[in-house]
């Protein structure tokens, strides 16, 4: 119901337009039209030759007027605004394409750059992490080696050390020893000096040097020469020194050669006796 009576009113509206339309159309075809003359009645008097009577009062009738209705005020619609045709556009379709294509490869350039740059970007962090774990692959290397150099110099310092020892403690052991033999050695020796050996060993190198001796003319008869013989084990004779001697340089060098001649000297009866530097004492008198 209520949607009715909303329709009702345009509807009206619209029939009432129509017949103002309708109204202002027949109005204006008959203004438009010529509107017939009607001539007036005249009414005329013969005139005689009558003796002049008085005519009566002609009434003329008053002209009949048309009344005309009175044209019904029709508002005009407004008139609708003249839309201007627009001129004719000229055909840019070309210049448009090419616009586009170069908005396309300037993009397609711009993603070509961003994509190169993305992958640069990956090569380049790709190659810090390489040279990263490298770094850290060689540093733990160089760590292992310093940890084991460390350990191998702690190792060698150990051994040195216990060497060492080893060696003091063996060094210790063959003093210990060596002083033991000689002080048996020393014992023995002794034990055979007392006993008379030792001069046997000596009286049995001097008859050997008297008998390769030659004495020279100038040997005093006191003469004395305290003679110093360095032997090697065996009898070797390595070197003759004099400790004392008052006899000349002739003297010294026949004495010298003596002993040289003599070598290698006689072995001691006992080992025990034998001594590498012995002392002799050598006279004019044998």
């Amino acid at each position: 119901m209520f949607r009715d009576s909303y329709n009702i009113i345009p509807a009206s509206l619209a029939v009432l337009l129509h017949v103002l339309i309708l109204g202002s159309m027949i109005a204006v075809y008959d203004l438009a039209r010529p509107t017939p003359f009607t001539p007036l009645a005249v009414q005329a008097t013969l005139v005689t030759e009558f003796p002049e009577v008085a005519p009566p009062p002609v009434v003329e009738p008053e002209p009949v007027v048309e009344e005309l209705e009175p044209e019904p005020v029709v508002e005009e619609p407004e008139p609708e605004p003249v839309v201007e045709e627009p001129e004719p556009e000229p055909d840019n379709s070309e210049e448009l394409r090419r616009q586009a294509e170069e908005e396309k490869r300037r993009l397609d350039a711009l993603l070509e750059k961003e994509r190169l740059e993305k992958i640069r970007r990956q090569e380049e962090a790709e190659r810090k992490k390489k040279e990263k774990e490298e770094a850290e692959r060689k540093k733990r290397e160089e760590e292992e080696k310093e940890r084991k150099r460390i350990e191998a110099e702690k190792q060698r310092e150990e051994d040195i050390r216990r060497q060492r020892e080893e060696n003091e403690r063996l060094r210790r052991e063959m003093e210990a020893e060596l002083r033991q033999d000689e002080i048996d050695a020393e014992s023995e020796r002794l034990a055979a000096v007392d006993s008379g050996q030792l001069a046997v060993y000596q009286a049995m190198i001097q008859q050997r040097i008297y008998r390769n001796w030659k004495v020279p003319a100038s040997a005093q008869d006191d003469l004395l020469c305290s003679v110093r013989v360095r032997q090697a084990r065996g009898g070797d004779v390595l070197g003759v020194s004099f400790v004392r001697c008052n006899g000349d340089e002739a003297v010294k060098r026949s004495i010298e050669a003596a002993i040289k001649r003599s070598s290698p000297l006689p072995d001691p009866p006992e080992p025990n006796l034998f001594d590498p530097n012995i002392l002799l004492n050598l006279t004019k008198q044998q």
